[in-house]
Formats: structure tokens, sequence, C-alpha cells
């Protein structure tokens, strides 16, 4: 295919994702102004006058603590999965962040991708087969998440029938990683199968493909090695404990705990990870309030708190990624375009190129 055709190709993928973005935004604007219109604005004002500054920093602490956490687990990963690669600290840090913002100031969850680009660049070795072997410690990662999210869900439905009593929206939304991982494991013997066709084409996509699902199994290596497995559950699994007590802060920072207990942190930790599995916004704004106001209303708080509270958990969220993530994205020398080139071209040379010195 000619280059003319391809640059056609793309503008038109651009083009059509930038446009089911706003169509997505229109809807969910309209949905927020709906509920608006059905709020009583005073009480959601004086909610957010009234709230107490303490909470709210120590919530801003525990999400910083979080993030970090989160850096020492992919850490642990990382080093189970390239053994024989020198992987210093401080970059998987920046990269952990620099994730992190990308998915609250951008839609479409493009944080792991970003942040599996970053940290491939600064290894030493070949980007091209480095990178699947990180994103492969992402898909470790995403099953220690899984992890944490049943422990919500067991501390939430145990506590309160939420949806009725079904965990419906709880399998849901753990289906599609697990399928991920279960490719990961299972790819490359399925695709023998494709290795085997008489289509030379066919034979030579499955023999790409192969190669790089084993090298993405490579990330999952942590769960064999005890000591590095232990570590990064742990840590995560801590992490996740953090952004619990943040969202109980922000209970206690609005007065709701007579209401509102550690199992209703639990119910909106969770409800907020769920409602961001397809975003359409950045930060899941409209939504993530929708959410918060759906779990405090099975507490019995009122409309005005729920929404207050769930302005406050977000700015919460939005200001730590932003905090960390800008002197992050600074320290390697990116810029917000860059990240921006990450969701629109596949393969941005700004991302996966040598950093110039």
């Amino acid at each position: 295919m000619s280059t003319p055709e391809k640059s056609v190709r793309r503008r038109h993928r651009v083009g059509v994702r930038r446009g089911a973005v706003v169509l997505a935004m229109i809807l969910v604007a309209g949905l927020v102004v709906f509920a608006l219109s059905r709020l009583d604005l005073q009480r959601v004002g004086h909610a957010l006058i009234t709230a107490t500054p303490g909470w709210i920093a120590l919530a801003l602490l525990l999400m910083a603590l979080a993030m970090f956490l989160r850096s020492v687990s992919w850490h642990q990963t990382l080093r189970a999965g390239l053994p024989e690669t020198r992987i210093p600290w401080p970059p998987v840090v920046r990269a952990t962040m620099i994730g992190v913002m990308a998915s609250a100031v951008f839609p479409g969850r493009i944080g792991e991708p970003t942040r599996a680009l970053v940290l491939s660049r600064r290894l030493e070795g070949p980007t091209r087969r480095l990178l699947p072997v990180v994103a492969g410690t992402i898909f470790s990662q995403t099953l220690i998440n899984i992890l944490a999210l049943a422990i919500l869900g067991a501390v939430t439905f145990s506590a309160v029938p939420l949806l009725g009593g079904h965990v419906g929206g709880l399998a849901g939304a753990v289906a599609v990683p697990l399928l991920l991982c279960l490719l990961v494991l299972a790819g490359p013997r399925l695709l023998a199968l494709g290795r085997r066709a008489h289509s030379p084409r066919v034979v030579l996509i499955a023999e790409r493909t192969t190669g790089l699902l084993r090298l993405a199994r490579r990330g999952l290596l942590v769960f064999t090695r005890p000591r590095q497995g232990v570590a990064a559950v742990t840590a995560q699994l801590l992490a996740w404990t953090l952004q619990w007590l943040a969202c109980y802060s922000v209970v206690l920072a609005l007065g709701l705990q007579s209401q509102a207990n550690l199992a209703a942190a639990a119910a909106i930790l969770l409800a907020v990870n769920v409602s961001a599995i397809l975003p359409a916004t950045p930060s899941n704004v409209g939504v993530f309030q929708a959410a918060c106001l759906v779990v405090l209303a099975a507490y019995g708080v009122g409309a005005g708190p729920a929404v207050a509270y769930g302005i406050i958990l977000q700015a919460v969220e939005v200001l730590t990624a932003l905090a960390l993530g800008i002197p992050a994205l600074l320290g390697e020398g990116l810029s917000f375009r860059d990240i921006r080139s990450a969701r629109e071209e596949e393969a941005p040379q700004e991302l996966t190129g040598e950093r110039s010195q």
C-alpha cells in the first residue's frame, strides 16, 4: 500500500475516533445537565464549602502514596520478566506517573500503553523486542487488580445489596482483562494452527503474532517467582488499600460517616473503577459522579452531598495525577503533545524512539 493511501486511512481513523469522542461527550454532557436539573445545587455547593480541608489533604496524600506503591509492584514484575535487563526504579516511577496522568487527562484509557512505551524506550535493548514483555508485565498487574476488585466486590455485596444483589456488572468488568490474559497464555498454541495454513500470508502473520505473544508471556513470570511475586502482589494490594482509605477520608471530610462507612468507601472505589472500563470523557467526568451518587444513595446519603462527594473525590484523583505526572513528564523530556500523539498514532516516533541527549 502506498504512503499517501496510508496517510488517508490514518486520517480517516483519527477522524472517526474524534467524532466518536465528541458524540460521547455530548451525550454525557446532556445526561449531566439533566441530572443537575433534578438536584438542589445549593446543597451541593454547601457540602463543597463546608468540607473539612484536613481530610481532603489526607486523601491527596494517600492517593499519592498509592501511586508510588503501584510503581513498586510494577518494578518487581519487570524484574521477573526481564531478569537480564537493568531496570532502574526512577524511570519506572516516572512511567507510572505519566500513565496515570494520561488516563486522567485524555479519554480512552491510554495510560497503560503510554507507560509501556515510555519505559520501553528507557531500557537497554531494542524497543520492539522489549515492548511486548513490558506489556506482559501490565497484564500481570491487571490480574492483581482483578483480585483487588474481587475483594472490593466481596466487601460491597456483603454489606448492602447494590444492583439488586446481582454481580453481573462486576463480572462484566473483569471478563475483558481475564480474556486478554487468557489470550496471552494460550495464544501461541492456538496460533500453531495458523502456521499450518496453506496461505503464506496467514503463516507469516501467525508466526509474527506468536513471537509477540511469547514475549508478552514473559511479563507473567512474576507469578512463578515467589519472592518477586509476593512483593508485587503485596505492593499492588496495599495501593488499593490506600485508595480505599482515601475514599473514606472524603467521606469524613463531608461528615457522612454516620451513613457511609468503610464498606461504602469500598463500594464507591469498586463503582468508579467499573464505570471507567469504557470512559467517554477525561477522568470519566459526569459518569464518575453518577457512580458515586448511585452507591451513596444505597446508604441513604442525599443527592446533594453525594454529588459533592463525587466532585471532591475526582478532584483528588486528578490533582494527584497532575501533581506527580507533570514533573515525571518533564523528567522524561516529553510533553502533552507526545501523549496525544500516542493516542492518535499507533506507533509515534516521539515515544518509541531513543531520547535525544
